[in-house]
């Protein structure tokens, strides 16, 4: 699947299932720009070292003056914008807890970072795609929108609410020419989710138990995914979650 001369926005993208992503994308001849909070022109100089047109904006999707020089960017180094993935949010440092435990601002932040930050995104990109007649939004959520998941109520919550606003999108968008659709990974093993000794003690087992698929998830198993979405491969598909995870959650 080409996406040869197409501009990608990649949020989270300086590592793990981010940086994973943007790599996969460059590679197929798409342009990159990654969005992060730290180490955003790190990762795009590891593009461009091979050979890749990538830039990176220093980005929290919580402010809107970051989201709009975001794209102002992306703009004025490649002209245009095609893809916007949504992929920044809060798992890997999670310390799981039950939701009696979870304090009012600990899930407040959860929900800025993990879905108000994608509905500022496609607030800032969506005109840029509507002046050019098409674009394509990909928003990562997670299966546990599907199937649930204890300790982490805040995050489930987060990830459930992006699938319906990938719906909700998709719907509103879909007559300008936006297609909107959502990737739903299973637990995977990142570089930042590694860090955390009590997730992956708390989910990496129980994951691997009820997988068909039985071994662990890396980022790159996820990528084909976004990029079928990208590609002309889905351009009659929208309002779709795609959930790879190995055969967890069928629906």
């Amino acid at each position: 699947m080409s996406l040869e001369n197409a501009v990608a926005i990649v949020t989270g993208g300086a590592m793990g299932i981010g940086f994973a992503i943007a790599e996969d994308l460059a590679a197929r001849g798409a342009a990159v720009v990654i969005a992060d909070q730290s180490d955003a022109h790190a990762g795009a100089q590891k593009l461009v070292a091979n050979g890749h047109r990538a830039v990176g904006v220093k980005t929290d999707v919580t402010s809107k003056a970051d989201i709009e020089a975001m794209v102002s960017i992306a703009q004025k180094e490649f002209g245009r914008i095609d893809i916007l993935v949504n992929n920044a949010g809060i798992y890997s440092t999670l310390q799981p807890k039950p939701f009696e435990q979870i304090d009012v601002a600990e899930f407040r932040r959860i929900m800025d970072v993990n879905v108000m930050g994608v509905f500022l995104c496609c607030r800032a990109v969506v005109p840029v795609f509507e002046q050019q007649g098409a674009g394509r939004i990909i928003n990562i959520s997670s299966g546990v929108a599907f199937k649930g998941n204890p300790l982490m109520a805040h995050y489930v919550a987060s990830k459930g609410a992006v699938v319906s606003l990938t719906r909700a999108l998709a719907t509103e968008l879909g007559p300008r020419g936006i297609l909107v659709n959502s990737v739903a990974p299973g637990f995977t093993l990142s570089d930042g989710v590694e860090r955390n000794p009590a997730l992956v003690a708390g989910v990496k087992e129980p994951s691997l138990r009820n997988r068909v698929i039985g071994r662990s998830m890396t980022p790159a198993d996820l990528v084909g995914a976004v990029a079928f979405f990208a590609s002309a491969d889905a351009a009659f598909i929208t309002g779709q979650t795609l959930v790879v995870d190995g055969g967890a959650y069928f629906h």
